[in-house]
């Protein structure tokens, strides 16, 4: 099993989608985008959200490729959106916790 800083650099999407959520994580809002995409206020800490999100994402890359009628774009690019936030709000947790 792949730790999460391995799983997030090894994370390759076509172009398109890639550059949706690059446009989008600068306005992603955890408590919001969050409790949208796992139907719940209660969230969990970052590595364990971005563990589940890389789960429903892969559902989605498959549903993806195998052009099945499910597939929602939006869908699929919110959710590199809340890989890509929850990445960096989990590298400034750890960098805020070294000072």
């Amino acid at each position: 099993m792949l730790d999460i800083n391995t799983r997030l650099a090894t994370l390759t999407r076509p172009t398109l989608l890639a550059r949706a959520a690059r446009f989008g994580v600068d306005d992603y809002r955890r408590n919001t985008h969050l409790a949208r995409i796992f139907q719940s206020e209660d969230l969990p800490r970052h590595a364990e959200a971005l563990m589940r999100l890389f789960e429903i994402e892969a559902e989605m890359e498959d549903a993806r490729q195998e052009k099945s009628g499910s597939y929602r774009p939006a869908r699929h690019v919110e959710l590199l959106i809340a890989i890509a936030g929850e990445a960096r709000l989990m590298r400034a947790t750890a960098i805020a916790s070294i000072r």
